[in-house]
């Protein structure tokens, strides 16, 4: 829960208008990821947590991260948005890849933080920004690599 603080306040705070990217090795990660649970934040739920027994939510079937050092870092898969869309923050290691983007209105983003050795996936939507009453939606992953070929 305390790793979970500390990386929804890097995510929720830590969005500058700054280009930050840090791409430190050159990988290729092809995931599957199965969804655990989620928070919601919106007008009937602030922060209640639901699991995968609770909610119908569908995994990810494959989650393709890139990276080339210096600045490359490609995610395909997590979303249509993150699809679409020029990341604002890139970082990657051999530990983590976090990213996050927004919409030109600023007022939707998407973020995510994947620990590469534990395969856990930390994938947030936030909505309505400008608003006082923002909305959230947190989903928590387990993701195993799965092999090129499939």
């Amino acid at each position: 829960m305390k790793r979970f603080i500390i990386v929804l306040s890097f995510i929720c705070f830590g969005y500058a208008n700054a280009q930050n990217i840090n791409i430190t090795i050159d990988a290729n990660l092809n995931l599957t990821c199965a969804f655990e649970k989620v928070i919601l934040k919106n007008p009937d739920h602030n922060f209640v947590t639901f699991t995968k027994d609770q909610i119908k939510r569908e995994g990810i079937n494959k989650l393709v991260i890139e990276t080339k050092s210096p600045n490359v870092l490609n995610i395909k898969n997590l979303s249509n948005f993150i699809d679409k869309i020029e990341l604002e923050v890139k970082i990657s290691n051999k530990d983590i890849v976090l990213i996050q983007a927004f919409d030109d209105e600023r007022n939707y983003s998407e973020s995510a933080v994947l620990t590469i050795k534990t395969g856990e996936l930390i994938h947030e939507i936030t909505k309505n920004i400008k608003l006082e009453e923002k909305e959230k939606d947190i989903s928590f992953y387990s993701c195993k690599k799965i092999n090129q070929n499939t």
